[in-house]
């Protein structure tokens, strides 16, 4: 697949990612009664690096050291944060744990900005306010009571924004699928360490269910959806990467709906509009409603300064 065709496909990558994901929550709340937190992410991870080795096994000619050290720090983010967040889970409920995980989406504008000097536009900041402001309406369960499982959420969704700066950083100029692989080699070696130390490896066996839950983990929302991710990013600006992988919270939240685990709210409604408003300003900026197609957010006087705006 070539350049081109990769970034026509970019977003539409991210958002099904995010679909797979949202597939994911209301299944894995239930298996994790049956499996280790530890164990289910280091075979998940494990099975998803060793398919797309074969899959793309021509391309390993490009490996040097700069591929490992950068694939092992995507992979150190990456597993701590899936661990913090399922860790998270436990005590809190899915709404929560997808509400307070999506704070990245406010967060990596500003982070990346840090890191590479690449700064946010107000339309950016202004789509991410009310991209959580919706994810809050999707999520909300009656209450924000503060847990345990709701502060590890959060600083999970920290270091989600700390991963999607990254791979925004190391993708440039870099085979992504190489990159993707030796990142899910180290989040699974990350997580095996942490099996042991659980002691979560199973000696008697699992439930034909778990089995196929770990499967579908694997092979549709690790080595399919993460992948898609790290194309997407390649070719997307981190502001609207952060919130197209939002959408991975309203996507939980629908799928819970349609299989009966959760029941739709007025308020479900408000906060999927207000998702729908913010990918439109982010893609837009509502240059359809201004008479000035190029007039910038507020009507403030254009500055040299600025022609880095994402």
């Amino acid at each position: 697949m070539n350049e081109n065709t990769l970034k026509k496909l970019a977003k539409p990558m991210i958002v099904l990612a995010t679909l797979i994901w949202g597939s994911t929550f209301f299944i894995l709340k239930d298996t994790l009664a049956d499996v280790d937190l530890m164990f289910l992410l280091a075979f998940r991870f494990t099975l998803a690096a060793g398919i797309l080795a074969l899959v793309f096994w021509k391309r390993w000619k490009v490996m040097d050291l700069r591929y490992l050290w950068q694939g092992g720090v995507l992979g150190a983010l990456l597993a701590a944060a899936y661990t913090v967040q399922n860790y998270g889970l436990m005590d809190t409920t899915p709404g929560k744990n997808a509400f307070f995980t999506a704070v990245y989406c406010v967060i990596v504008p500003f982070l990346y900005w840090a890191v590479d000097r690449l700064r946010p536009s107000r339309w950016n900041v202004l789509a991410a306010v009310l991209c959580v402001a919706g994810i809050g309406f999707v999520s909300w369960d009656g209450g924000l009571a503060l847990t345990g499982g709701d502060l590890l959420t959060l600083l999970s969704g920290f270091i989600y924004a700390c991963h999607i700066a990254a791979v925004s950083k190391f993708s440039q100029g870099r085979d992504i699928f190489i990159l993707t692989i030796l990142q899910f080699a180290a989040t699974a070696l990350c997580c095996w360490v942490g099996a042991l130390f659980t002691h979560g490896v199973p000696v008697d066996g699992l439930p034909v269910r778990a089995w196929l839950v770990l499967l579908y983990l694997a092979v549709a929302a690790t080595s399919v959806a993460l992948l898609f991710q790290n194309v997407g990013q390649k070719y997307t600006d981190p502001s609207s990467a952060a919130l197209l992988l939002s959408l991975e919270a309203p996507f939980g939240v629908a799928f819970s709906v349609l299989f009966g685990a959760e029941r739709p709210a007025p308020l479900m409604y408000l906060g999927f509009f207000l998702i729908f408003l913010a990918v439109v300003c982010s893609e837009t900026q509502f240059r359809f409603l201004r008479r000035d197609k190029d007039a910038p957010f507020f009507f403030e006087k254009k500055k040299g300064a600025e022609k880095r705006n994402i």
